[in-house]
């Protein structure tokens, strides 16, 4: 599932391409996503103006200048492909593909289109000043590259806690935004076991551990998120982070921190697979 770095990738791509342009069209080749689609979606966005493009989480949402707000969430395989003109025949342009199911017209001729063969992303279209209450955003934690996400407020989040540190971390209600691949990697940067409870770090090892999740997240931005499965940019392009996994889908390799000499495990946690080195993370 697409995390924080790749909705941010892929809001910096849509950017340039949606704000301050009108959205002429909405084509709707499906009523149905993971679930069923606004009632009159298409004529309630057409003709309004995008004012600002923005990232919630794993949450991509456009601002319109009527007052209401597009939620998107890409879910498993959901991808946001920008053709920019109609006559735009360079390589990295997306052509129309059989899972195409929700097309924006620009009245500067770009497409912008939503793409997702499983079918596990969603739209939704609300109140901009309703966003607090929205029932996906009204829980949410704070954002991890903001300034409220620091060591103070994650030892306090953390108190008591007898949930493994990694769990706790992909708690939506805790951080905003941070999944399964980034945890696995900030955890492994922080050299800290994703086995331990969370309860029983210390405000040492938490402030460390806070700025190494600022640190992966940052630097898979920078690579244009992760391509393991479905995700590519807006052009089409893969990311580059996967490159510089340490732990995440290394079972069996060594590690690669200088003179650790371990050997990357993986366990089950909640169902997800967690990976870490048993010799340099405690």
């Amino acid at each position: 599932m697409p995390e924080l770095p790749e909705v941010e990738t892929v809001r910096r791509g849509l950017g340039p391409a949606m704000e301050g342009r009108v959205i002429c069209k909405v084509v709707l080749h499906r009523t149905d996503l993971r679930w069923p689609m606004p009632e009159g979606f298409s004529q309630r966005i057409e003709g309004t103006r995008v004012i600002r493009l923005r990232r919630l989480a794993k949450f991509l949402l456009a601002d319109l200048s009527s007052g209401k707000t597009i939620l998107i969430h890409l879910g498993m395989s959901g991808r946001l492909l920008l053709c920019k003109s109609p006559s735009d025949k360079s390589p990295d342009s997306p052509t129309p593909q059989k899972h195409d199911h929700v097309v924006f017209k620009m009245d500067d001729g770009a497409r912008v289109v939503f793409n997702d063969p499983r079918r596990f992303g969603s739209m939704d279209l609300y109140r901009s000043d309703d966003e607090s209450k929205h029932w996906l955003l009204r829980s949410l934690g704070p954002e991890p590259l903001g300034n409220s996400f620091n060591g103070m407020y994650l030892t306090r989040r953390l108190a008591g806690k007898k949930a493994p540190i990694k769990s706790a971390l992909l708690d939506q209600s805790v951080i905003a935004g941070l999944g399964n691949i980034y945890a696995c990697e900030a955890l492994w940067n922080a050299r800290i076991s994703p086995i331990l409870r969370a309860g029983s770090l210390s405000p040492l090892r938490v402030e460390r551990l806070t700025a190494a999740i600022k640190s992966v997240l940052a630097d898979a931005i920078k690579a244009g998120g992760s391509s393991l499965r479905d995700f590519r940019q807006t052009g089409g392009e893969l990311g580059y982070f996967q490159h510089q996994f340490q732990a995440y889908g290394r079972e069996g390799k060594e590690c690669r921190r200088e003179r650790c000499f371990g050997t990357i495990s993986r366990v089950s946690q909640s169902g997800r697979s967690t990976f870490f080195c048993q010799r340099c993370q405690r």
